[in-house]
């Protein structure tokens, strides 16, 4: 039989905002900490990828394109771009810094239109089966 179930709107937006939450905090975090964000994001992702709001699944989306694109770009051109800009210290702390000035102004903004979004509690049948 099924159940109705409420998910409310202040959980829909939550939802929305998480995975970019944690892509400021990974950006703005020393390399070896960051790294467990794309472990993090991973889960995130899956658990919001079949919400019942499709702005949510949007906001989730987008969040993932943006992350998963950067942290694939670092991967391959990390060294060179590390290298460009002298080695060392220099020049990773360009690679930090480019991770952070492509994910922390969009994330930001994403987090602001979330918020900007009339959120609405949704009712779902949870089959108990």
């Amino acid at each position: 039989m099924a159940e109705p179930h409420v998910v409310t709107a202040a959980s829909c937006l939550r939802s929305a905002r998480l995975f970019n939450y944690g892509t400021i905090a990974a950006a703005l975090m020393p390399f070896p900490l960051g790294i467990l964000w794309i472990a993090g994001s991973m889960f995130v992702y899956a658990a919001n990828a079949h919400h019942p709001d499709e702005r949510v699944k949007h906001y989730i989306r987008w969040g993932g394109y943006r992350f998963y694109g950067v942290a694939g770009t670092v991967t391959v051109f990390a060294n060179d771009m590390a290298s460009l800009f002298g080695g060392g210290m220099k020049g990773w702390a360009f690679v930090w810094g480019f991770i952070m000035l492509v994910l922390i102004p969009w994330s930001l903004y994403d987090i602001w239109k979330a918020g900007r979004e009339d959120w609405h509690d949704i009712t779902v049948e949870r089959d108990h089966g």
